[in-house]
This record gives structure tokens, C-alpha cells and sequence, in this order.
């Protein structure tokens, strides 16, 4: 039964707060009384009411809203994302208490680098019986090719998360080790924004201890390990699997945080053993890559042919010792629950010393001895794959726990044993301890909740320095939906919460920046990708392509409501036009429509790295709005009113992108694709407006579409003519809406890009804007006809196909 534990001053909110007998608590100890460590933020938050709770963790919500920190949950729908699942009570640990755990766990990682020194060298673990040699070479972790092929600074482990959780007598035990590409890092950081907002109070502030020291350590190891030969200067970048992953998010915002490049399979090529990035200046050495994709995917070539998200010649580059991983290829050898069964065997053996923080206890079934205890012991016991890499609370179907199935896979647990005992492990029932967790009363107001235990676990991340393993002053932790000790994963519907590492005095501020040395010097803005860059390039076409569209539909329904009349010529005219491109206006809001913004938002979503926050929630919020406006907009006045509010959202984008957009390369590839691609619809709108065979009314029409209404009435002071329209569309070179203001731009763009002379001569790129800009720059009204308006947009193609060969291959 359930024990209260001891009343608190103002206490209401945790009133209902039962620690289960059996079961540790991070709240209270085992007396039930308060921790120390817990008892100033508790009397803090329990002097808050229900209403300024929600308002505090509404705070912290919006943060992670405006921040756009998602994840992907995996469902039929591949990029659906999910609102980040904040648990906004952090968990709550003393810095001395932290101290013991840190260091078991660097005598862990230690341990753990010894063993893959060992699998993938002289494979003594295995020759002298110490790990069976079906448990490594069965494995899928354990990457063949690897064998023989030291890393290239000596270690193979350099990044490292440990999943722990406090067992029923208070100690710590490692739940899992995660050294393949280990997540939540990233995220931790983004936890400790958002809990910054709900509690901005000088205590606890002050006595927290930061993340930014740890994160720096990091970088300057990395940039360590990026030095070539002789010490010259290599890139390093993060290698991520793309925004399908469910925490691409967590790989943009690291990134961005250290400043390093993010790249996926594609943007490497291996040349001569040498990995290469590929970037708007050509291939340039790359030095070091921080993996975030599992091994098995790394290289077509060597490990998983079928891989889609590698680089051919990956491991080549390794082998030869040019280039460096965090971690090494492979290491997912660690992670698989058998391994957890030999580990403090192997400690003994290697060090001579007992882990001073052991696992939870783990028996490979290949052995009669361990398969006939695990039999005698299923009530107690998870039972499952001996090569899974999950953690003992990420349950499958075909996993036993209790001494039932979870699914209907089979009848008899005593004959799984028998029949595919070396295949499995028996590991002691998870007890995880509880921690304080906000919980809403869903039968209540929503503001209304109370604080009750949920089980939880805590990720500590390690990072190799040179100095040794440095661990982050906080982390991770995992919180169960309820008491089920299965839900903790957010795939499941756990949620998330902020570790703080609390000192009894206040501690020092750090941050990323350097020390204060009094040699500044301007940072360059980095090498752009080349796949960055066509990314942006097309983001910058799509939403360009988007506004037209809108103005175009907005033109068609504002005529609609003043007509009446479908048949009416300029309507027909409008159709036929708008078809061309896909679109069907027996649709107020056309699919079209909104397959452009999702394409503007992909190419977006393959940037995060390198595009603003604001910018991402605009095409974000401007996606939402078409999509509602698709169940409420009507034909005519209705569809005219709601295309003008996107007109708005969709500018409102560009200006915030264009004015606060860092002029470096990635602009002005964001540029030139806006620039082409309005320069390419001018000139398909007035082929058709202005064509003298179009219906009356046309060009006024193009005027209107072309947002150079006003500009017009001022300039020429007459009716719309052919002429004027031509001049100030297509001829104007100070008015942004006209082709030759479009083409100009272009041409100061390329020549800002790299490469952009050729042996002391303009490239091809530039080569092709002059003559264009010079014809359209002496060019009459006259001169500009229906046909040299098709040949104009015949040019812009092959000028788009010239940027492409030069920078995006």
C-alpha cells in the first residue's frame, strides 16, 4: 500500500503525493522524509497557485513552440511531428551525489573502450572464453570490416550516454549503454531553456550547475581530432540521416549551437581515401564527422548496400586513417543487452576492479546454468533478444516479462528457452525509482493538476577530452506517462524533463565563448554545402512560385465576385493559365497551392541548421492557415479575402528572411532563386496578358498580379497600354516587379559567388546575365514580344542549369 509522505507548508498541490512502498523516491528518502537537495524549490513552487503554474508552464511551452523543437514520432505519416513533451518539474540531484555517479561511470567508459579495442583487435575476450564468439559474430552491430583498423587518435569511444535509474535501496545502476550515435543532448539543452522560463528566479538559478562547459569541452575535442597531417586545418560536421529521423531537430540544433556543419550522406565523397565534403567552392578535406546515423547505413560499398543515407568509400577513408568518427564504426557492439551479462566479468579480468556502478543484472541463456535460473525466475525477469539494442523498459512484442508474453508470439516460455536459448537474455525486472511530475486532472479545469510520483530514468552524457572523460552537469531524464515503467519512451507517450545538478553554493557562469585574450577577429560565416545550397536556392524559387500563384488565384476569384460569370474571357484566360502549372480553381484553395508551400517547407526543413527560427515558424504558420482556409474558403469575394491574408504572411516570410538574413553565400542562393524565378513568371505573365490577342482587361490584370498597381497611376498617368505595361514589367530596372530589375540582381549575385572568374574571365554563369541584361537594358516596348518573352524564360532556364553545374553537383 501506498505511504503519504510528510506534509508540506501550502501543500495542496501535493496533497495526493504517494511514494509505493518497495520503491525509491527522488522526493523523499526512505524515512519519507523530504531530500535536502529538493526542499527550497518545493517550498518555492508550493507558494504558487493553479494559475500561475499554467502561466509558468505556458511559458515554457511557447518556448519550445517558437523554438520549433519537435520530434518525430514514427507512424504511417513519416514527417508528421510532434509538440516536444516537456515534463516541467525538473529532477533534482545534489552535486556530490552526481560526482559518485560521474565516476563510475568514467570507469565504465573506460571499460567500454577496452572491450572495443579488443573486439576489433586482438579478439582476445573471445579466444580466452570470456564473451561467446556467436554473441559478437551473430551480431549485426559488429561490422566485420572493422577488424584490423585502429582509429586514428587511438580511441574508438568519444561520445557516450548512459541510461541509469536509482534501484529500490537508493543506489544507481546503468540501465543501458548507449555508444552507437547517442541522442538527447541536444535536446537537454533545449530542456534548460525552457525550464529557465518557468523558474527564472535567482535561486535555483544560481546554485544549477550549466551545459555550456561541457559542450565546449566537446568542441574543442572535436576540432582536436579535424587536424590532419602536419596539423593542417580540416573540417568537422555532424552526419545525420536526414529530416526524416525522429530527432533530426536535436542534429540542426547542435549545429548550430557548436557551429559546426551538418551534413548528410550525400554532401561526402571519398577521394583517394580521403573524405571530402562537397561545397559550393568544390570538394575541401574533411577531418572528423560526429556520426548520428547507425553504422550498419554509413557505406554502401563496405556494410549495408542497400543504404540510401551513406557515402561509397566511407570506411575507405578510415581505414587509410584520414578520417575520424564519433564514434567508430561498430561500437553498437555495446549496446546489445547480452553484452550487459559479461561486462562485470570482464571488468575484473581487464582492471582487476569490480564496476563501482553496475548494470542491471543480466543472464545470457546460452548457458544451462543461466537458462535453467532464468526459467526458475521468469515472474521476476524481462526475457528477450540477446542482440537488442533497446532499453530494458523499450519492450517488444516477443518479449517476456513477468513470465507471461507480452504479444501472442508464442505458447511456453520454458520452450523458448530451450528451443532459442543462446538467441536470449533474462534481465532482472526494472523497479524504477519515482520523481515528482506535474499531472493534469483531466476531469477538471485545464489549469488544474497535482504533483504526483511517475517512474523515470536519467541519460548522463560523457564526452573524451584531453584531459579525459568529462561528463555534462546535467542531463536527461525520462518520465513515465503513469506507473508503468514501460511508457517512459516518448514513442510511447513518456515525456521529458530537465536535470538539475545542484550546488550548496552559487556556481560559476559559463558559456561557449572564448576567453577574453584581446586578439579578436571577425569569424568567417563556414563553407556552405552544396546540397545547402540548392536546398536554399529552391526554397527560394518555391515561396517566389507560392506568391505568384496566390496573387494569380486571389485575381481570378476578385474577378469571379464582380462577374458572376465562369465564362467570362479573362476568367478563361485565368484557368487556362493556372491549369499550365497544376492548378484547379474548382478548388478555392488548390492542392497545388499547398504541395508548394510543404515543398518550400522541406527545403527549409533541410537547412534548419542554417535558417532562422522566426523564418521557420513563419512557413510553418503559413502552412497551417492554407490548410484551414481548404475546409472554409468559398468561391469569389470569400477566396479573394483569404488569398490576401496569405499575400501577407507569404511577404511577411520573405521581408523577415531577406532582412535579417546574414549576406554570406547561403543568401544569395536564397536570392538568386527568388530573383530567377520572379523574373521567369513576369515574363510567362505578360506572354500571356500582354500578348495583343489576350482579352480585354488583361493588362490590367498583370498590373494587378504584378503588385505595381499603384506604380503604374504615378508613372504614366494614363490608361494601361501595351507599352507601359512592358516598360514597367518587364523594362524598369528600378521597380522589383520587372524582369530587367530581376536580371540585374542576378548577375551582382553571381558575381559575388565563388569561382565566379574563370582564368581572369567572367564564368559561364556570368557570361550568360550579361548579354540579357544588356539586350533588356536598350530594349523598347516594341522589341519585347510575345516571342522574345518565351525566349527570355527559354534563357532563365539555362541560366538556372548553368548555376546548377557550377555550384550544386
Amino acid at each position: 500500500m501506498a505511504k503519504a509522505a510528510q506534509p508540506l507548508d501550502g501543500a495542496d498541490l501535493f496533497a495526493d503525493y504517494r511514494v509505493t512502498p518497495g520503491v525509491s523516491d527522488e522526493l523523499f528518502d526512505a524515512h519519507g522524509q523530504m531530500r535536502p537537495v529538493w526542499q527550497r524549490f518545493v517550498a518555492r513552487f508550493a507558494r504558487l497557485n493553479p494559475q500561475e503554474i499554467a502561466a509558468r508552464f505556458e511559458r515554457g511551452n511557447q518556448y519550445l513552440r517558437d523554438a520549433g523543437v519537435f520530434y518525430r514520432q514514427y507512424t504511417n505519416d513519416p514527417l508528421q511531428e510532434r509538440e516536444w513533451p516537456l515534463s516541467h518539474i525538473p529532477v533534482i540531484l545534489h552535486e556530490s551525489e552526481w560526482d559518485q555517479i560521474c565516476a563510475g561511470l568514467a570507469q565504465r567508459a573506460d571499460l567500454l573502450e577496452a572491450v572495443m579495442a579488443d573486439l576489433y583487435g586482438p579478439g582476445r575476450l573471445v579466444s580466452d572464453g570470456h564473451l561467446p564468439a556467436e554473441l559478437v559474430a551473430g551480431s549485426r552491430q559488429w561490422l566485420r570490416p572493422m577488424v584490423g583498423v585502429p582509429p586514428r587518435d587511438g580511441h574508438y569511444l568519444h561520445f557516450l550516454a548512459f541510461e541509469i535509474g536509482r534501484s529500490p535501496d537508493g543506489s544507481w545502476l546503468v540501465l543501458g549503454d548507449r555508444t552507437q550515435a547517442p541522442s538527447g543532448a541536444g535536446f537537454a539543452l533545449e530542456n534548460r531553456m525552457a525550464t529557465g522560463r518557468i523558474f527564472p528566479e535567482r535561486f535555483p538559478r544560481a546554485h544549477i550547475h550549466r551545459l555550456a562547459g561541457f559542450f565546449g569541452a566537446f568542441r574543442t575535442a572535436m576540432e582536436g581530432l579535424a587536424q590532419g597531417t602536419g596539423g593542417h586545418d580540416r573540417m568537422a560536421g555532424i552526419l545525420t540521416p536526414g529530416p526524416s529521423n525522429d530527432t533530426y531537430y536535436e542534429h540542426t540544433y547542435i549545429a548550430r549551437y557548436l557551429g559546426m556543419m551538418l551534413l548528410e550522406g550525400e554532401d561526402l565523397l571519398v577521394e583517394n581515401g580521403q573524405a571530402m565534403v562537397r561545397t559550393i567552392e568544390g570538394p575541401q578535406p574533411l577531418g572528423v564527422l560526429w556520426r548520428r546515423i547507425d553504422a550498419a547505413f554509413a557505406d554502401p560499398l563496405e556494410l549495408e548496400s542497400n543504404s540510401q543515407i551513406g557515402t561509397p568509400g566511407l570506411m575507405e577513408a578510415v581505414r587509410q586513417g584520414n578520417l575520424s568518427l564519433v564514434n567508430a564504426l561498430g561500437s553498437g557492439i555495446l549496446e546489445t543487452r547480452a553484452m550487459l551479462a559479461f561486462l562485470p566479468k570482464i571488468a575484473q579480468i581487464l582492471t582487476g576492479r569490480k564496476l563501482t556502478l553496475p548494470n542491471i543484472a543480466t543472464w545470457w541463456c546460452g548457458g544451462q546454468t543461466e537458462r535453467a535460473y532464468v526459467q526458475d525466475n521468469a515472474a521476476r525477469m524481462m526475457i528477450g533478444s540477446a542482440y537488442a539494442c533497446d532499453l530494458p523498459f523499450d519492450l517488444g512484442a516477443t518479449t517476456a516479462l513477468g513470465g507471461t508474453f507480452r504479444g501472442t508470439a508464442r505458447d511456453s516460455i520454458a520452450d523458448w528457452l530451450q528451443a532459442e536459448g543462446p538467441q536470449l537474455v533474462g534481465q532482472e525486472a526494472v523497479t524504477l525509482s519515482t520523481t515528482p511530475a506535474w499531472v493534469l486532472d483531466p476531469e477538471a479545469e485545464l489549469s488544474e493538476g497535482r504533483v504526483l510520483p511517475r517512474p523515470m530514468t536519467v541519460r548522463v552524457f560523457a564526452a573524451r577530452t584531453p584531459q579525459g572523460w568529462t561528463f555534462m552537469k546535467g542531463g536527461y531524464a525520462r518520465i513515465g506517462r503513469g506507473g508503468d515503467a514501460t511508457a517512459l519512451a516518448m514513442q510511447r507517450g513518456g515525456s521529458v524533463a530537465d536535470v538539475w545538478i545542484v550546488s550548496d553554493r552559487p556556481v560559476p557562469q559559463e558559456t561557449l565563448a572564448p576567453a577574453d585574450r584581446g586578439d579578436f577577429r571577425r569569424a568567417s560565416p563556414g563553407t556552405l554545402p552544396a546540397r545547402a545550397a540548392d536546398n536554399l536556392f529552391w526554397l527560394g524559387r518555391y515561396v517566389e512560385r507560392t506568391e505568384d500563384a496566390i496573387r494569380l488565384i486571389r485575381a481570378y476569384h476578385l474577378r469571379l465576385a464582380a462577374t458572376d460569370n465562369p465564362n467570362d474571357p479573362r476568367l478563361r484566360s485565368l484557368t487556362g493559365f493556372l491549369q499550365g502549372y497544376g492548378y484547379d480553381l474548382d478548388q478555392p484553395v488548390p492542392d497545388a497551392l499547398l504541395e508548394r508551400i510543404e515543398a518550400a517547407r522541406s527545403c527549409a526543413g533541410k537547412v534548419r541548421d542554417r535558417f532562422s527560427t522566426d523564418g521557420w515558424a513563419a512557413l510553418g504558420d503559413l502552412a497551417r492557415t492554407a490548410r484551414a482556409m481548404t475546409r472554409t474558403a468559398r468561391p469569389g469575394d470569400d477566396t479573394a479575402r483569404a488569398m490576401s491574408v496569405l499575400v501577407r504572411k507569404i511577404t511577411g516570410f520573405s521581408g523577415l528572411v531577406h532582412e535579417n538574413m546574414y549576406r554570406f553565400s547561403g543568401w544569395r542562393f536564397l536570392s538568386f532563386g527568388r530573383a530567377l524565378e520572379r523574373a521567369d513568371a513576369l515574363a510567362a505573365l505578360l506572354a500571356t496578358f500582354a500578348d495583343p490577342q489576350a482579352p480585354t482587361g488583361s493588362l490590367d490584370l498583370a498590373v494587378e498580379v504584378a503588385d505595381s498597381v499603384i506604380t503604374h497611376q504615378r508613372r504614366y498617368r494614363v490608361e494601361t497600354s501595351r507599352d507601359t505595361v512592358i516598360d514597367l514589367l518587364a523594362l524598369d530596372a528600378d521597380n522589383p516587379r520587372a524582369i530587367l530589375f530581376q536580371v540585374q540582381s542576378l548577375r551582382r549575385l553571381a558575381g559575388a559567388l565563388p569561382n565566379a572568374l574563370d582564368n581572369g574571365r567572367l564564368a559561364a554563369l556570368s557570361r550568360a546575365l550579361v548579354p540579357l541584361e544588356s539586350a533588356l537594358s536598350i530594349a523598347d516596348p516594341s522589341d519585347i514580344t510575345t516571342e522574345r518573352l518565351i525566349e527570355i524564360r527559354a534563357q532563365i532556364s539555362a541560366i538556372s542549369d548553368l548555376l546548377a553545374a557550377a555550384y550544386l553537383r
